[in-house]
């Protein structure tokens, strides 16, 4: 009974042994390291971009206004053309200011005839004081009454002044140059009776300015980053697609935060010596503030984010998934701007990044290949 009961345990050990061999012949293979999509990284310069609409408007704008009361005899200059500066934009009836300036100049002549014999008077009455042939109070009578004169003199040389300036105002002139626009009277009508009548607008559109604002955050973005330089300039393009010949600069940052958007004004100058660009019209334009040094263009798929900010997966050289944490600079068109921890090489993810996590191991495929391999 114990020689059977021996055999009966060998056997059951046996059993038990091949199975085991069995269920671990039918384990599966380990999962082959998951295919993803990389894009060999090369540090470049690249410019410190974006894409912005803006609106145009004219450098300097002059509201041309009788300064004198009349009637307009004549428009001189045709509408919606450019004009000079000085030239003659309308004429006012200078009739009723000639006779005031007439008038005024009676008056000086009076005023110098009264002064003349004041004069004459105080010296004779100087050499009787000497003699002591008048009293006191009747030398400073006369010396009195000739600086009340000389001053009646300046008096109404000033107002002689006055009504030349108000003759010449009736020739009404271009104060800058630029094109000017509608007529706002006509022939016939009465201006400057009893407030300053405005008659045209003259707009200087050369250069042309263009209004534009940027988040506070974009600004950070477009400064941010060693060997950035500070340097801004703007290119247009037109409404029809166009690009526009010329390139401006930035002459203006406001120095505040607009509170109810959130953005800084910033205005461009533009050259505009064939009048291209009009006030008014909304323009794309590229602002360029500078270039930034040593910096890497990414696919907007390859970065990713979490709580302590971006960062791009890669494989590398062992197949072995990294984590390389990035600063973003702004976007091209297509691609992210970034610095960090990124060198020349780094085989970076651009497609598949859901596969793999940070440790794992993953087949490396260069992007041109992976795309390639699709289409078939």
């Amino acid at each position: 009974m114990m020689y059977r009961s021996v055999i009966l345990t060998l056997g059951a050990a046996g059993l038990l042994l091949a199975a085991c061999d069995r269920t671990t012949s039918q384990q599966p293979p380990a999962p082959p390291a998951p295919e993803v999509s990389v894009l060999e990284v090369q540090p470049r310069s690249v410019p410190l971009e974006r894409e912005l609409v803006g609106r145009l408007a004219p450098t300097r704008v002059a509201q041309v206004r009788a300064r004198v009361a009349g009637i307009v005899l004549q428009r001189v200059y045709r509408e919606g053309t450019d004009v000079a500066r000085g030239d003659v934009l309308y004429r006012i009836d200078p009739a009723p200011l000639a006779a005031a300036l007439h008038a005024r100049e009676a008056a000086l002549a009076r005023a110098r005839a009264d002064a003349a014999n004041a004069a004459a008077t105080a010296g004779r009455y100087r050499d009787l004081a000497t003699k002591q042939l008048i009293s006191k109070q009747d030398l400073d009578t006369a010396l009195a009454t000739e600086r009340s004169t000389a001053a009646a003199v300046k008096q109404a040389q000033a107002d002689v002044e006055s009504a030349r300036l108000d003759l010449g105002y009736a020739t009404v002139t271009a104060p800058i140059a630029g094109r000017a626009g509608r007529s706002l009277v006509t022939e016939g009508a009465l201006v400057g009776q009893g407030d300053v009548t405005e008659l045209t607008t003259i707009e200087q559109i050369d250069p042309v300015y263009v209004n534009f604002s940027l988040s506070v955050n974009e600004m950070r973005d477009l400064r941010s980053g060693a060997g950035a330089q500070p340097s801004a300039s703007v290119t247009l393009q037109l409404p029809d697609g166009s690009p526009y010949d010329h390139t401006g600069t930035v002459d203006f940052s406001d120095l505040a935060v607009d509170p109810a958007t959130g953005a800084v004004s910033l205005r461009a100058s533009v050259p505009n010596p064939d009048h291209t660009l009009l006030p008014g019209m909304f323009v794309t334009l590229q602002l360029t503030t500078g270039t930034l040094d040593h910096a890497f263009l990414l696919p907007q798929a390859a970065v990713a984010r979490d709580a302590q900010g971006a960062y791009a997966l890669a494989v590398d050289a062992g197949g072995k998934v990294v984590m390389h944490r990035l600063q973003t600079h702004g976007m091209t068109r297509s691609d992210w701007i970034v610095t960090g921890e990124l060198s020349a090489g780094d085989r970076v993810i651009v497609a598949g990044l859901q596969k793999v996590q940070p440790g794992a191991t993953a087949k490396a495929v260069p992007a041109a290949d992976a795309a390639a391999g699709g289409k078939h």
